[in-house]
């Protein structure tokens, strides 16, 4: 994914430029690899996640706003509930959150979506409480996880 153009519907913009900055904002030189923001502020023990599952959060309620069906926001759930379980981890998390880049995926879902909306009726305010709940849930587990797996590492030594 490039940077986020001009060319994407207003209403959107946001969500690809987050998306952007969160996976794929920094390029390794001399490669075509890029990673974001994301893993970085996972390497930060409990809080790193909880704000980068935060931040993600704003993809799925831009999806929202132009009336996702609920089958498109529990799909960038999954994705986002991903990045945040197998990123309690610590490094090796890191680098799966580096190569998974759920905000890309979900940014990607948003768009087909918008190119080709689907004649479902608006997602209901329950269904997007619902996925923001759950991931709210995953990510405060996910940081305690990570914190108690810190503490066991550093009490072994």
């Amino acid at each position: 994914m490039t940077e986020p153009t001009d060319g994407q519907p207003r209403r959107t913009r946001g969500a690809h430029r987050l998306a952007w900055l969160l996976d794929d904002v920094i390029r390794i030189p001399g490669t075509k690899y890029r990673f974001g923001l994301d893993p970085l502020l996972g390497l930060l023990p409990g809080g790193g996640d909880i704000a980068g599952g935060v931040l993600s959060g704003y993809i799925i309620l831009a999806a929202a706003r132009v009336g996702a069906p609920p089958a498109v926001l529990a799909r960038m759930g999954v994705n986002v509930v991903i990045d945040a379980v197998v990123g309690t981890v610590p490094l090796l998390g890191d680098l799966f959150d580096a190569g998974w880049k759920a905000n890309r995926r979900n940014a990607a879902l948003l768009q087909q979506y918008v190119d080709a909306p689907s004649p479902v009726k608006r997602s209901s305010r329950i269904v997007v409480a619902l996925v923001l709940g759950v991931l709210a849930l995953v990510l405060i587990g996910a940081a305690v996880v990570s914190i108690m797996l810190l503490r066991w590492i550093f009490s072994q030594f």
